[in-house]
Parts: C-alpha cells; structure tokens; sequence
C-alpha cells in the first residue's frame, strides 16, 4: 500500500522500486511541483549500514549538478522514514528503448554516449564515481535528452568506506573486470561501463552473458568478447575501436576520462561525414570527365577531328607517364639491387648491435619496472630481461635477478594463477595452485566458510616446505583478508532483511511463510561463522514451530 504523503509530498503513485528503496511520483502540497520521491523501506532503515548508503547516495547528488543528472530537490526523515525528493523525468529507460528497438543506430548511439559523458565528467569532477551504469539507470525524454540516475552504489572519492573491502556492488552484465574481483574501482571503471552499455546499443546485447553471475563475472575478469562489427557490420571501424578500448581488461589501457572520449565520439561522426563528402565529390568529378569527353566536340567548335585530339592527347600523356626516369632505369638493374639489399642488411646489423642494451642496462630496465605498481609491467620485467639475463649468464645474474623472480611470481599467483588475461597456461602447476584455487572459487562463489577452512588446511600442508615458500606467503596473506572480511560480518542485507521479514510475518500470524524463510537462512548460512547469531535464531524459531511446518528432511537440516 501506497503512503499517502511523505515529508511534504503528496504521493500520487508508485513509480518503481529496487534493492535500495521505492520511488514514488509526489507532488509538492505548497508548490505544486511534482517530484520523484525516493524511500528507503522500515525493515532497512533499521540497519545503520542502509541508512549510511542511502545518506551516500544524497552526498553524491547533492555534489551534482549537470542537465544529465537527476537533480536533488530535498531530503529528510519523515517520523521513521528516510527520503529524498529528485527531478522528476518523463521519458523511457534505455533498457525499454533496446526491448523494443533491439538495436540502436550507430549516430543515436553516439549522441547518446555523448550525454552519459557529460554527466561522467560532472560527477567525476565532483568527486563521484557512479559504479552502476547501465542501462535502466538511463532514461531518454521525449526530446531526447539523456538522464542518468540512481546514485545508490556511487563511491565518494574523499569519503566512506561503507562497501566492504572485496565486496562486489553493481550490475554483472555492465561491472568492470576490478569491480568483479571487489578491487577498488576509478573513473576508468565507468568508462568500461559505459563501453558495455555501448556494445549493446549497436549490438543489441550486452558483450558477456551467462546462466549465472558467477559465470558472467569470470567472464568480464578473462573471457574474450566478438567485435561489434561482427553483429553490426554497417558501424564506422572507428567506433567499434573504441568501444573494443574502453572493454580492455587493464583499466590503464582504456580511454583516460569521459572528456577524452567525448571528443574521440563526436570525431568519429566527422570522419565519416568528411569520408562520405570526399566519395561524393569524388563521384561527381567521374561524372564531369566522362562530360567533358562526350561533350568535347561540341565545346571545341564541333568537328569529329576534335574527339580524336582529345584522344590522342590523352594517349600521350599515359605513354609519357609510363616512361621511366633516369632514376627508374638506375634501379631497374639486379646487380644495383643486389648491392642496395647487401646496404640494407650491413646497415640494420649495425644499427641492431650500437641499439641492443647492455647486460648491466636490461637489470636496470627490469628494476625500473618494478618500481611501478603490481601489474602487466612486472611480468614484461620478468619475460623482457630478467629471464634472459638469467638465460645468459645463471651464475652471473642468479643471486641478483631470482629474487625478483620470486616477488613477480608472488605477484602473479595472487592476480588469479595465471589467468589467460596474462598470457600464461591456465592449468595448476602443482597440488597446492589447486587448493588455492578452489579457494579462490568458493571466495568468488560467496561460500566464504568453505574458503577459509580450505585455506586453512592447505597453510598446514604448506608450513615448513620451502619448494613453497611464494605459495605458503599468499596462502597466509589470502587467508588473513578472508578471515579480517569475515570480521565485519555480512557484506550485504540479505540475511538482516530475511530475518526482519520473518519475524514480521510471525507477528502477522503466517508461520507457514514464516517458516520458508527460517528454513532458508538454516540452510543457506549454517556454515557461515559469521551469521550463527541468525541461524540459531532461526533454528529456535524452527524448534517452535509445530511438526507439520517443516518435513523430517528439513528437520535434520537445522539439527543443532
């Protein structure tokens, strides 16, 4: 049921309602001026972490002000009820315009892109990364003007640390690959979102799907996803260009900000514009040449003996064209060739030998390149000099190079174990990349108690064997993120809002609904230390029921 008023807003409908709260169309009683009018639920605003995004997300607006943003009216507490009143936006999301369009011309799609750069690059500038762009927080007026919208995961560059660090926030289908490993994310990470939302406009899908979220995720972190132009072949290469760049994996390969990409988007429209002009006059040209020649007697004063001039004028200068020079008949000669290509040769031999580093300058290189942060430049460290300095002269180079070897692979087994992404072999080397894997998975999975307790076990296996020492640190390392991330408790409000919704339907007598839910917390968290508090709750409430509410299977599933 709808309220009847909230602050001083006349509620006049429900507009939509998500995750974080429900937007209702609202009326100003004073004013008159009607209003979006978002709510955050009386079973969230019980939890000061919902309370604390919520605030988040009015930060964010209130820092904001562009055409391309919904603007923030006002914000307050309504006796329990936490709300804030924004631009009220008639229009469609781009997700209804793709469910009915499938597909979006390439020049619209620009021109939309454009937009959503226009309000990156205010929120960007204020500080404000939106971490959710896609398509439903998009909404396109019937004049054509894009709004983007729903600041409710936004992370303040100066500000909280209200997601917990590994947590993953934001839509699968458009999330960058280090938003999908729970990484701290940057302005860059908006662009591959933007560049998401783009290949589906011009495609007509977005660039990974999956059955699953899981799926999808691994997929943004290392799969590989068809060009564009293999679904839209009448799109500029120029456009999908950038699009294929702003879906690098490597945050610092794609586009800097949202201003640099505006203007590479409106290039793209003016180089075709300008191709298509120079076609056209091109073409037209054509078309005089062939005037002038069927024409030509008649301007020349009419006589037949005037288009044979005109040929043989044309002839001439062909045969002349085709003359060689003095040069063309020099090099028209093997033996000058023979000795030119003997030139080249000499030439690049020793131009190769005065440009080859030395041993001394490739370690230096290498040590360079491990003063930037962990990343692709400390594996072209390893692959680029220390391995081949270590190819040359092991006795020479092993003390000094190996250790940095070992901090590389340190490195890239914490990265994923070698994940395709950089170039190396998929497959565990040994028993022990396996359990760290596995681990990794039930991490990634959300299974954290079986993570913990695999790592756990495989830190014991590990402990004392030296062939394992880069394995054993990570183990350690892994283990100790997991355990201080477990600390803080549930990285999300779904088993804080399952139990206020069960214990608000026992209290409105419906235990057999009631029951569904305790059954689910049981089984779903029965393994998570951190929630036992929830499950023994549950558990009891279960105890209580009578036999008929839950089965014998079901029984011995909350069997303490």
């Amino acid at each position: 049921m709808n309220p009847q008023r909230v602050g001083p807003y006349e509620i006049e409908g429900k507009l939509g309602s998500g995750g974080m709260g429900t937007v209702y169309l609202g009326r100003h009683a004073e004013s008159g001026a009607r209003a979006a009018v978002k709510v955050l639920p009386a079973s969230l605003a019980r939890e000061e972490g919902f309370v604390a995004r919520f605030g988040r997300e009015i930060d964010a607006l209130t820092r904001l002000s562009n055409p391309h943003i919904v603007a923030l009216y006002d914000h307050g507490v309504d006796g329990e009820t936490y709300y804030y009143a924004m631009e009220y936006v008639e229009g469609e999301t781009l997700t209804a315009r793709l469910l009915r369009e499938r597909r979006i011309p390439w020049r619209e799609a620009i021109d939309i892109a454009v937009q959503i750069c226009a309000a990156l690059k205010a929120a960007h500038d204020a500080g404000v990364i939106h971490r959710d762009i896609k398509p439903s927080n998009l909404v396109i007026t019937p004049a054509g003007v894009v709004k983007l919208m729903d600041f409710g995961v936004a992370q303040v560059f100066a500000g909280t640390k209200l997601t917990v660090t590994g947590g993953i926030i934001g839509t699968v289908e458009y999330m960058s690959p280090e938003q999908a490993q729970g990484h701290r994310v940057s302005r860059r990470s908006d662009l591959y979102s933007l560049g998401a939302v783009m290949y589906a406009m011009l495609t007509g899908r977005p660039p990974f799907s999956g059955k699953t979220s899981v799926e999808v995720l691994q997929k943004h972190r290392f799969g590989q996803y068809d060009p564009p132009r293999r679904y839209a072949p009448d799109i500029p290469h120029w456009l999908d260009e950038i699009v294929c760049q702003l879906l690098e994996k490597d945050p610092d390969k794609r586009l800097p900000d949202a201003f640099v990409l505006s203007r590479r988007l409106q290039e793209v429209v003016r180089k075709v514009d300008l191709s298509q002009s120079q076609r056209t006059l091109a073409a037209e040209a054509d078309d005089a040449t062939g005037a002038t020649l069927v024409q030509g007697p008649a301007e020349f004063g009419g006589g037949p003996g005037q288009a044979t001039l005109m040929r043989d004028l044309f002839r001439a200068e062909v045969e002349r064209a085709r003359r060689p020079s003095a040069l063309g008949r020099l090099f028209d000669n093997t033996w000058m060739l023979v000795l030119l290509l003997v030139l080249v040769v000499a030439g690049g031999f020793l131009w190769f030998r005065e440009a080859a580093p030395s041993a001394e300058e490739m370690y230096e290189r290498g040590t360079a390149l491990l003063q930037q942060p962990a990343g692709p430049e400390w594996l072209r460290a390893r692959d680029e000099y220390f391995l081949p300095l270590l190819a040359e002269d092991r006795e020479r180079w092993g003390e000094r190079v190996e250790p940095h070897l070992r901090e590389i692979e340190l490195y890239e087994l914490k990265s994923g174990f070698r994940p395709r992404g950089l170039g190396r072999r998929t497959e565990p080397r040994n028993d022990a990349e396996r359990f760290l894997r596995l681990a990794q998975h039930y991490r990634e999975a959300g299974d954290h108690a079986r993570a913990e307790s695999t790592l756990a076990a495989l830190e014991a296996l590990l402990a004392g064997d030296d062939r394992h020492a880069n394995l054993l640190a990570l183990t350690r390392q892994l283990l100790a993120d997991l355990r201080e991330q477990r600390r803080e408790g549930p990285s999300d409000g779904l088993l804080v809002s399952a139990v206020a919704r069960a214990e608000a339907l026992e209290a409105e007598r419906k235990p057999d609904e009631a029951a569904a839910i305790w059954r689910g917390i049981v089984e779903l968290y029965a393994g998570d230390a951190a929630a036992q508090e929830q499950v023994a709750r549950a558990r009891q409430a279960l105890a209580a029921a009578p036999p008929e509410r839950h089965s014998s299977s079901q029984e011995t599933s909350i069997a303490p």
